[in-house]
């Protein structure tokens, strides 16, 4: 479960790292596989595009979309650490 305190650390490190909400281009479509019906009828999968060094993230680990949200953030931030110590 994504607790407001998770969120809020995961904004303090995507400030840290440069990363802000007006340059992610997030879309949400349906999911597959996994999750029977429900992830057939609303769409939890999250995209974001990250505009400036052109990073794209696609998850739909979970059956939440607000999760997912959280972890295609979070997957974002540890690409663009790995960029960075690259």
């Amino acid at each position: 479960m994504m607790t407001d305190r998770k969120w809020k650390m995961l904004r303090e490190r995507m400030e840290a790292l440069g990363i802000l909400e007006e340059d992610l281009a997030e879309q949400f479509v349906r999911s597959s596989g996994r999750g029977g019906q429900h992830v057939n009828k609303t769409s939890t999968c999250v995209m974001l595009h990250h505009r400036p060094p052109d990073l794209q993230v696609k998850c739909q680990m979970m059956r939440s979309q607000r999760e997912n949200r959280y972890l295609a953030r979070r997957i974002l931030c540890d690409r663009l650490e790995a960029k960075q110590d690259s």
